[in-house]
């Protein structure tokens, strides 16, 4: 590139909140970033990584690092099943970050923890078993469930496939032009045939923070279960599943500074004791003869075969390692750094915000459309200047489909992001425009 911009990150302010008006504790994005090492990377034309596709997923500090190399080394043995030291280890390590990971939203008996490989995995889980399942929980013809049009594809597929099998009718909450779910009609799509409404708490494509304990009174009014799609809302709000109000709540390890291939769902109690297994294997099991088998209590009922043993203690680091922080300090950070990216991002010209354009009741994934440029272009020339940001549907095409859109341009912050990299990217998108000749 010719006369192309030159990217630096400064020193960061050390309260973002500060820089945007909105009052906090103070969590220092720039004491956060010396845990993470790939922060201080440098890519190609040794340009600084500014990087803005944490909703997709997050990195991982220091410790989270140095737990999952322990483990390998020190302690690594397959769990519940080996009667050896390193067994014992392995175990007592496994089922401590069951507890580790509840204590952080709020849950107090780690029975109703599942490891899952992802919150996919957890959302098919419950959408299969409800298929398996006996009344009053069976899902089957004349039945309906209920989602919205703003869900990422992981909570609309397993619940499509659920009542192709099963000849139940799937609805969903449409959205108001500003990125809302639109509940006028919330009294007629959750009624007396509705078995199952699941809602993401926060929209990973527009940002949104839906009123899901206000959509599960509505859904236990009728009997109905209630799931929510966590994956956006642990890593970056204050949570407690247990006031929350829902029957099964899902996320996952590697958005929340954890690894790759490890995801949690917590159900009640008394759902997870009643409700028939996902897998068969072993693990999960009391006893097996070959004319049938029962099964172990939950969670293990639903934990078939050797599970994501590191992955699991490597999230109970990055749990403590936000617990340490304080997840009501990472959520002013969080809402912080949303508003002064909204802000930077709104003066610029051509450029539209799709969903919430103020941080009220907002996450911080900000999905954006540059008149004239494709989002992939927009991404393209950006990462050329160090700013990473994703491109493309985010795994949430009914949503683009509502605003008319086939792909938008993303940007997420996180605990770690600072303004001086916002105004990067602000400065990256005019870079964009004179690159293309639109302004």
């Amino acid at each position: 590139m010719t006369g192309e911009l030159r990217v630096e990150r400064q020193p960061a302010v050390s309260d973002p909140a500060a820089a945007t008006g909105v009052s906090g504790p103070g969590l220092d994005p720039e004491k956060v970033r010396a845990d993470f090492p790939i922060l201080s990377r440098r890519l190609a034309d040794d340009r600084p990584l500014v990087y803005l596709d944490s909703a997709n997923t997050s990195q991982k500090p220091r410790q989270v690092l140095d737990a999952l190399a322990e483990h390998y080394e020190q302690h690594n043995a397959n769990v519940g099943r080996a009667l050896h030291q390193l067994g014992d280890e392995s175990t007592s390590a496994y089922e401590t970050a069951r507890a580790t990971v509840g204590a952080l939203v709020g849950v107090s008996d780690p029975a109703e923890i599942v490891f899952t490989k992802n919150i996919s995995e957890g959302l098919n889980l419950v959408a299969n078993v409800l298929a398996w399942a006996k009344e009053p929980y069976a899902v089957g013809p004349g039945d309906e469930v209920v989602i919205t049009e703003m869900e990422h594809h992981s909570n609309i597929v397993p619940w499509q496939l659920l009542t192709e099998r099963t000849g139940a009718t799937l609805r969903w909450f449409g959205l108001t032009d500003d990125g809302r779910l639109d509940l006028s009609n919330i009294d007629d799509l959750i009624n007396e045939r509705t078995k199952v409404v699941s809602v993401a708490w926060v929209s990973n494509m527009l940002g949104t923070i839906n009123p899901v304990s206000e959509i599960a009174r509505r859904a236990h009014d009728v009997g109905a279960l209630m799931v929510v799609d966590a994956a956006q809302a642990v890593p970056q709000l204050h949570v407690d599943f247990t006031t929350l109000g829902a029957d099964f709540v899902g996320f996952t390890g590697h958005k929340m500074v954890g690894p790759t291939g490890i995801g949690v769902l917590w159900g009640r109690r008394e759902l997870l004791e009643e409700l028939p297994p996902f897998l068969g294997g072993g693990s999960m099991i009391e006893t097996v003869r070959m004319e049938g088998s029962t099964w172990a209590p939950p969670p293990a009922k639903y934990e078939a075969g050797t599970p994501p043993i590191a992955q699991a203690i490597g999230l109970a680091a990055a749990a403590d390692y936000l617990s340490d922080l304080g997840m009501g300090n990472v959520a002013e950070h969080e809402h912080a750094i949303t508003a002064y990216t909204l802000d930077r991002l709104a003066e610029i010209d051509g450029l539209t915000i799709l969903g919430p354009t103020e941080a009220v009741d907002r996450g911080g994934a900000i999905s954006f459309e540059l008149d004239g440029v494709h989002p992939h272009d927009v991404s393209q020339v950006l990462d050329a200047l160090g700013i990473a940001v994703r491109a493309g549907h985010h795994c949430a095409k009914p949503a683009h489909a509502r605003f008319g859109v086939q792909a938008s341009a993303r940007a997420s912050a996180y605990l770690y992001t600072t303004t001086d990299e916002i105004d990067a990217l602000a400065d990256g998108i005019r870079y964009v425009k004179k690159y293309f000749g639109v302004g």
